[in-house]
């Protein structure tokens, strides 16, 4: 469990993933964009017509507890039936073609109501986090190599919440048992790797930017002023602005971006509850932060305006659903931004313009009117980056729902990692009589969607 073992990452070994009477598989030309006041500008409804899935392949069923037993000996007792699956997450371009870096989230969990309440439950409690590498091969996602994150002393992070009265209670797979709180804990979501082979990865609970050896060991992680998360065995940095407090539980960080300059870009999935949670409900407003590797702060904040839940989702009028799940460099100062619920998808270019910055003015603060409560945007005086449609990934057939992992291959290929929730569904029906998974049989797919033109 300690650093030496952890550095070699896992080469998966197909005699290791048998379960009884199973088989085993085996492992292995752009626009310039100006900031505007107000919101995004409209765009025709032709995007996305002419793209199309040029390549699908899927994840075989690799048994939870062999795979993660094998990074981390004796973390998982049992897997109730549970396949490896989350990984797509996020989605970063290794080092050959056709190989990228992914990362789970925080492990297989559902919700169950239980009277008046809605608990949230952690079936395999000792699941650890895990950077996953993987390379496509015919029609199967093959794994490469997997690197747990762990500790300064080099014990597992673990996905569970870290702070009671602001993190969801854990439970059991069948929400009867309360679970331990572990300030450790990480619910990873998006993924860079940097030019020395350290990563850097964003996670909800803190929301936090967590800064990752190349063999997984925690350096920092980075949360906004006032969390007073206590007793993490790793550096906790309160670096970051303290609005994001609000964040929506379940709802923090979901996409990081590498840029040229090596600064970070981090998006907040879903809109702050701010001031309060009808507010949050009810925004179409998001933000952005940019971050300096070189000076560990916040240099720039920006807001992201979705478009109508409509648009993203046709037939959806539930506005909360809206979400960003992936942001990916572009070169120079644009980024790729997807949105999207369950169900829809679309992705965006826009330009991180120095006059959208709102880092340290009123809008980054709790003054009224908040900026999640603005219809009108450009009325109020607060600058919303302007957007253009890349693709309406609704139009393409062939690409699976709830998407999260998103990266760019050459200069008109995206490529598109869904997130399964580890075949589980919400409700007491995810688990047998048993306590085994009735698996969902959603399955991880990744896609290339070739694009009609170039975006870099």
């Amino acid at each position: 469990m300690g650093d030496n073992h952890v550095s070699k990452g896992v080469q998966m070994n197909p005699r290791l993933l048998r379960r009884p009477a199973t088989v085993a598989l085996p492992l292995s030309a752009a626009l310039a964009l100006t900031v505007v006041m107000g919101t995004a500008e409209a765009e025709p409804a032709r995007h996305g017509s002419a793209a199309r899935v040029v390549t699908t392949s899927t994840l075989p069923d690799i048994p939870l507890a062999a795979f993660s037993n094998r990074l981390l000996p004796g973390t998982v007792a049992d897997d109730r039936d549970v396949d490896l699956g989350g990984i797509g997450s996020d989605l970063y371009p290794a080092e050959r073609r056709g190989e990228y870096w992914t990362v789970t989230d925080r492990g297989p969990n559902g919700q169950i109501s239980v009277g008046k309440d809605k608990r949230r439950t952690f079936p395999v409690p000792g699941f650890d986090p895990a950077i996953v590498k993987v390379r496509t091969v015919g029609d199967r996602v093959q794994v490469l190599k997997a690197i747990p994150l762990t500790t300064a002393s080099g014990a597992p992070v673990t996905g569970l919440p870290n702070q009671p009265g602001r993190d969801e209670a854990p439970y059991d797979y069948n929400a009867s048992t309360p679970l331990p709180y572990n300030p450790n804990g990480l619910d990873t979501e998006g993924l860079v790797r940097d030019r020395d082979g350290s990563f850097w990865l964003v996670d909800e609970y803190g929301p936090s930017l967590v800064h990752v050896s190349a063999k997984g060991r925690v350096l920092a992680r980075h949360v906004p002023k006032g969390l007073g998360l206590t007793g993490a065995d790793y550096p906790v940095v309160e670096s970051l602005p303290s609005i994001f407090l609000k964040r929506k539980i379940n709802r923090g960080f979901e996409g990081l971006a590498l840029l040229p300059d090596g600064d970070l870009v981090m998006a907040l999935q879903s809109p702050l509850l701010n001031p309060d949670k009808a507010a949050g409900e009810d925004s179409r407003t998001t933000r952005l932060l940019r971050f300096s590797t070189r000076e560990n702060r916040v240099t720039a904040e920006y807001a992201y305006r979705f478009d109508p839940v409509g648009v993203v989702e046709p037939g959806q009028t539930k506005t909360a659903e809206l979400k960003i799940s992936s942001v990916v460099a572009l070169g120079g100062d644009r980024l790729l931004v997807q949105e999207r619920t369950d169900k829809g998808s679309r992705a965006y270019e826009v330009r991180l313009r120095r006059g959208a910055d709102i880092l340290g003015t009123a809008w980054d603060s709790t003054a009224s009117p908040a900026l999640e409560q603005l219809d009108d945007e450009a009325a109020a005086g607060a600058p919303v980056l302007a957007k253009r449609l890349i693709v309406d990934f609704n139009r393409v057939e062939g690409v699976p729902g709830k998407i999260e992992g998103l990266a760019l291959e050459g200069s008109s290929t995206l490529v598109l990692l869904n997130d399964n929730d580890f075949g589980m569904t919400d409700g007491p029906a995810a688990f047998d009589a048993n306590g085994r998974l009735v698996d969902s049989e959603v399955e991880t797919t990744l896609v290339r969607v070739r694009l009609p033109r170039p975006v870099r």
